[in-house]
């Protein structure tokens, strides 16, 4: 598992006050990517070959600006060409849920413009971070 903490700034939240919800999936992104580097995997753009495939978030409570939140981050599933992921968004002062979300990452060759099996190397390294529940 890994944990990330943002802090919420004010051009996050909306007119109701609280965080608009599309910002969540900034921070689940945000999250997957720091996992990622904690592994040793290169994150940058020209040789990153994961492609999100699906993503969902549950709204548990409302987060609000200034609210330090605490995304912890863990791999629930490892496949031959996929991975899923799953988010917890925590209130870092209580404890408290405030959102809980998932992710499938598909391995992608963008010049063949295909999905292909995940390398070896890399599929250890998820393997070892594998969440048993």
């Amino acid at each position: 598992m890994h944990e990330l903490e943002v802090n919420v700034r004010f051009s996050e939240t909306d007119a109701l006050g609280h965080i608009n919800n599309t910002n969540y999936f900034i921070y689940l992104e945000e999250a997957r990517m720091k996992f990622f580097e904690a592994l040793g995997l290169t994150t940058n753009a020209e040789s990153w070959n994961f492609l999100l495939a699906s993503t969902k978030c549950d709204f548990i409570a409302q987060g609000y600006f200034n609210q330090l939140l605490t995304i912890r981050t863990s791999l629930t599933k490892v496949g031959t060409k996929s991975c899923d992921m799953a988010h917890e968004i925590l209130c870092s002062q209580t404890g408290a849920s405030i959102a809980k979300g998932s992710a499938v990452l598909v391995f992608f060759n963008f010049s063949n413009q295909k999905s292909e099996p995940i390398p070896e190397m890399i599929k250890e390294k998820l393997i070892s971070h594998l969440v048993h529940n």
